[in-house]
């Protein structure tokens, strides 16, 4: 029977698998991927937290995940860390 466990519990296993969908998007022009923004991808737009799966889920959705879910998350991650610096500009910056 194979195991159910919780896909942070696969995350070192999974190495080789992160590794190559990083190369495959490197070959589609994304040169900054790194194997820690793909798996944060995943944690927050495809499992949406940390499900319990078979380890050939945890593969199969890593091998699946779209050039457009992966430019979708970089997306949002900028406009967070934009927002976020503007912010802390506004809260820091000279009193007229």
């Amino acid at each position: 029977m194979e195991k159910i466990l919780r896909v942070s519990q696969w995350k070192e296993m999974l190495n080789p698998v992160l590794e190559t969908k990083v190369h495959d998007f490197k070959l589609m022009g994304y040169s900054r991927t790194t194997s820690e923004v793909v798996w944060n991808c995943l944690v927050k737009k495809v499992w949406k937290g940390d499900p319990e799966k078979r380890l050939f889920e945890v593969v199969e959705d890593i091998f699946h995940l779209s050039s457009n879910i992966y430019m979708s998350y970089l997306t949002v991650q900028a406009y967070q860390n934009d927002d976020l610096a503007a912010s802390i500009a506004a809260l820091t910056g000279p009193n007229e």
